[in-house]
């Protein structure tokens, strides 16, 4: 099992996080980009769910959905999140916290071209986190689309796109034996960032 010292971690939590996120590729048999993503609703209750880290760099991880969903009413309402990527193999997670933007529609338009084109029409016709009568609705719903985009590109929803989770603190946790694990969080103060060892 891996330690983690205070001299272990690159002094920008970025690099760190790449460094990581390149060994959770090479080692997981799961998918390594599987984040949570903690929300707040309106009436203050917590909301969670999984979703895909799309890209990362320093101004933040993106994820992408339909700003009309359940998720995306809640970051209009509470513009702050939490994400967990969890990589068991490595005994490691990464707790990142802090406040949520949308990515720009420049951006939005290039992940959204690189889509498959089922992945495309699903976003288009679905009017995610609400209530739908049936499976049957759903496909029929899609079959229109087919037909419409037929020889077309399919435009990306206005609706649809991408957000960026801008940390204010990353924590790094490695596991160790006994639950004496290596806890070691990056605190964003100003332009730079203060590395702070917690308890298990």
């Amino acid at each position: 099992m891996s330690e983690l010292h205070e001299t272990d971690p690159a002094a920008d939590p970025f690099e760190q996080f790449a460094r990581w996120y390149a060994e959770a590729t090479a080692a997981s048999r799961s998918d390594p980009s599987a984040m949570t993503l903690a929300t707040v609703r309106p009436n203050g209750r917590p909301s969670a769910r999984m979703v895909l880290l799309k890209s990362f760099d320093p101004n933040g991880f993106v994820f992408y959905t339909n700003y009309a969903s359940q998720k995306g009413n809640e970051l209009a309402t509470h513009p702050y999140a939490a994400l967990v990527l969890h990589w068991p193999e490595l005994h490691r997670q990464v707790r990142i916290e802090g406040p949520v933007e949308r990515a720009s529609d420049e951006e939005s338009d290039r992940y959204f071209a690189s889509r498959a084109r089922g992945s495309q029409i699903s976003a288009a016709v679905s009017p995610q986190s609400q209530v739908v009568s049936s499976r049957e609705e759903l496909e029929s719903r899609v079959a229109a689309a087919e037909a419409r985009y037929a020889g077309r590109t399919v435009a990306r929803p206005t609706e649809w796109g991408g957000y960026r989770v801008v940390p204010e603190t990353i924590e790094f946790w490695q596991g160790r034996a006994n639950r004496l694990h290596d806890r070691l969080r990056f605190r964003r103060e100003a332009e730079a960032w203060t590395v702070e060892r917690l308890a298990p």
